[in-house]
């Protein structure tokens, strides 16, 4: 059966023949993409021989989110929310070379000891070369990991019914190919879209629910290749984020129906594969010798998703001998860092103006928050006076342009795990920790800049 294909503008839906690498109606380069029309003689045929499907009241629906199935990974679980649910279907995105592979191949080899079977579909690599990286980053190969290399999703599907899997992984879906729409080629919206509507249908069957992975590619604008559309069909969208350099790798959730969206996985990737990093808190932090005091080191608690996650931020202020310092941050936009100095000199009488200012954190990690302000601030004082603050000591306030401490969310969530993790002391904003208590912290309210200075400085 042949499908009738046209190519419409995703910005303003100009209908076009023909590909055009620019949309005459609205002038926008690169939004006109292959769509299928819909059949309308052929509509009515399938619609009388199409399945029924029964109605079932709500309340007497089976709840799927609390039967998941929990792999030894304990990031990826956290950032599935707790665990994969056994009819969801899953998109993977990273950049290349970010390690999506390695990871769904370390959860499927996973998922296989645990005793479920698992398919392993790829269009990018042989066999061979899944066996290969499988021998770098596993160790005991499970037997009930299955794996084909095929750019035909007719041929996995086949697969599919002759051994039965549990889990499905595709390995990417732009590179498979249904016969069915065959004038199509692979990755254009047509084909991805149809591909992943039959996995869809795989996933959801009331009478054999299946786990459905996938693998998207990423464009040079880091955003899912294909159309938006499969992101709204997919339960949950996953990206990894990490600079190819650094070893360190985000697992970012930006879509779950069984969970907490923002939450985050930290990874660090190796020869041998991505190892969670369990506990990030001691990660992000440098441990020192007799707990010793180094000028323009502070530490904050910022918040990844549900996980408050302690984190140390280093300054360097050193004389500047251009007539223009350098103001550079690593870990936060530029204009940030910019308006932060302008509020340590004006609020705090700290010049800066002949200084270069640089700042990072441990392990890489972006400052999202404006909670981290406060200790953005206090690690450039250290910097500068040259004396260093207890490694102890903590502070969790946004800081406005009077010099202010203002109030941040969650701030209850951040000062247990400071309690849990054994600080001693932490600033906060004034009026924002009265009604919490805590075994060993000790919370201290201030109400400008100028006063956790002096009260840390003496």
């Amino acid at each position: 059966m042949k499908i009738k294909t046209a190519f419409i503008c995703d910005e303003c839906g100009y209908k076009s023949p023909g590909y055009l690498g620019k949309c005459p109606e609205c002038n926008t380069w690169g939004s006109i993409k292959e769509v299928a029309l819909e059949n309308k003689k052929n509509s009515k045929s399938t619609s009388k021989t199409r399945k029924k499907r029964p109605i079932l009241r709500l309340q007497d629906v089976k709840s799927s989110n609390s039967d998941r199935i929990v792999t030894n990974i304990n990031e990826f679980n956290r950032v599935m929310g707790g665990g994969i649910v056994k009819d969801s279907i899953t998109l993977l995105s990273a950049k290349p070379g970010a390690g999506k592979s390695t990871l769904l191949l370390q959860v499927a080899n996973d998922l296989g000891k645990s005793g479920l079977k698992v398919l392993y579909a790829s269009g990018e690599e042989s066999e061979s070369q899944i066996k290969n990286r499988a021998d770098r980053v596993t160790e005991d190969l499970s037997s009930d990991l299955w794996v084909i290399s095929d750019n035909s999703l007719d041929s996995v599907l086949f697969n599919v019914d002759d051994i039965d899997p549990d889990v499905i992984i595709l390995d990417s879906i732009q590179t498979f190919t249904l016969g069915e729409f065959s004038n199509s080629r692979a990755g254009s919206p047509t084909q991805t879209m149809e591909c992943a509507n039959a996995l869809v249908e795989i996933a959801k069957d009331l009478e054999r629910p299946r786990v459905v992975i996938l693998v998207g590619q990423m464009t040079k604008e880091d955003e899912i290749a294909g159309v938006r559309a499969l992101e709204h069909l997919v339960d949950t969208v996953l990206l990894i984020e990490g600079e190819s350099g650094e070893e360190l790798r985000t697992l970012l959730t930006t879509k779950n129906r069984y969970g907490s969206t923002g939450e985050m996985g930290f990874f660090y990737i190796t020869d041998k594969g991505m190892v969670s990093i369990d506990n990030p808190s001691e990660y992000f932090m440098t441990t020192r010798e007799n707990n010793s005091e180094v000028p323009g080191s502070s530490i904050t608690v910022v918040r990844e998703g549900t996980r408050p996650v302690i984190l140390e931020i280093e300054s360097l202020v050193s004389h500047s001998f251009m007539p223009y310092p350098s103001r550079i941050g690593e870990c936060m936009k530029r204009e940030q860092l910019n308006t932060l100095i302008s509020i340590i000199e004006q609020r705090g009488d700290i010049k800066l103006y002949d200084k270069n200012v640089v700042i990072k954190t441990t392990g890489g990690m972006k400052l999202k928050e404006q909670a981290s302000n406060l200790a953005v601030l206090m690690s450039i004082v250290s910097s500068v006076k040259g004396v260093g603050i207890p490694s102890s000591t903590v502070f969790i306030a946004d800081v406005g342009l009077t010099g202010e401490l203002k109030r941040v969310p969650s701030l209850e969530t951040r000062l247990r795990e400071l309690d849990r993790m054994g600080f001693k002391t932490a600033y906060v904003a004034p009026g924002s920790a009265k009604a919490i208590k805590t075994k060993t912290l000790n919370i201290i309210e201030k109400e400008k800049l100028r006063d956790v200075i002096f009260h840390v400085f003496k």
